[in-house]
C-alpha cells in the first residue's frame, strides 16, 4: 500500500475514532441532564422516591405540605407545526367522592400525546370568563363540574405555561409547560434536546399548591352535595 494511502486511511481511522468517542461523551452527559432534570425541585418534597423512566427524564413522588405528589417529565417531539416541547404532569392520585370527569385544555392541537382529552364522550359549552382558546371536556352532559374549582386554577398560575386540567374520581392533574426545543438548534439541526438546565423550584411550587387547591375544593364541593 502506498505511504500515502496509507497514511490518509490511518489519519481517517483516528478520526472516526475521535468523533465516537465524542458522540458517547454526549449521549453521556444529555443522559445525565436528563436525569437530573427534578433535582433542583427535589428539595420541595420529603418521602421522595425517584426514577429515570424509559425517556431518560425522571418521574418523581414525595410529599408537599402533606399532600402525596406524582411529577412526571413527559417530552412532546410529535407535533410538526410547533417545536418540541417538555410537558410537567403534577397529579395528585387520590380518590375523589365524584362520579364526574371533567378535562379543560388550552390551546388544544389535538395531538396532546400525554392526555386522554380526546376520548372523553362529551365537548360542553366553555363558561364566560375562561381562557377563549381552551375546550372543555366530559364524561357526560351538562354544566362544567366543579366550574369555581376551576376557575380558582386559572386563576392562581401562569394561564401561558398552564396546558391541561383534569378532574377524576382517581384524583387530580395539571400539565404545564417545563420548556421548548431551542428554536434555531430545532429549524437548522433538528435538535429537540431539552431538560438542559434543571426545573427551579419556583416554578414547580405554584403547580404544586394550584394541584392542591383544585383537590381541596372539589372535595369541598363533594361533601357539600352529600351534606
Amino acid at each position: 500500500m502506498d505511504v500515502t494511502v496509507f497514511s490518509f486511511a490511518a489519519l481517517a481511522l483516528v478520526a472516526g475514532a475521535v468523533v465516537f468517542v465524542a458522540l458517547r461523551r454526549e449521549q453521556a452527559a444529555r443522559a445525565r441532564r436528563r436525569g437530573t432534570f427534578l433535582s433542583a425541585a427535589a428539595g420541595l418534597f420529603t418521602a421522595r422516591r425517584e426514577v429515570v423512566q424509559p425517556t431518560g427524564f425522571p418521574r418523581l413522588a414525595g410529599t408537599h405540605e402533606g399532600a402525596d405528589y406524582d411529577v412526571q417529565v413527559v417530552p412532546d417531539t410529535l407535533s410538526l407545526r410547533k417545536l418540541p416541547a417538555l410537558w410537567v404532569m403534577v397529579s395528585l392520585p387520590d380518590p375523589l367522592p365524584t362520579g364526574a370527569t371533567v378535562d379543560v385544555m388550552l390551546r388544544p392541537t389535538g395531538m396532546e400525546s400525554f392526555s386522554n382529552f380526546a376520548q372523553l364522550p362529551v365537548q360542553v359549552p366553555v363558561p364566560r370568563g375562561f381562557p377563549e382558546d381552551c375546550a372543555i371536556r366530559a364524561d357526560a352532559p351538562g354544566a362544567v363540574p366543579f366550574e369555581a374549582a376551576l376557575r380558582e386554577v386559572l386563576g392562581a398560575v401562569d394561564e401561558n405555561r398552564l396546558k391541561e386540567i383534569l378532574v377524576t374520581p382517581k384524583g387530580v392533574r395539571l400539565v404545564f409547560l417545563a420548556e421548548e426545543a431551542h428554536r434555531g438548534r430545532y429549524l437548522i439541526y433538528r435538535d429537540a434536546e431539552m431538560g438542559r438546565v434543571p426545573l427551579p423550584p419556583a416554578r414547580l411550587a405554584p403547580f404544586l399548591a394550584a394541584a392542591k387547591g383544585l383537590r381541596d375544593a372539589v372535595l369541598r364541593e363533594a361533601e357539600g352535595r352529600v351534606a
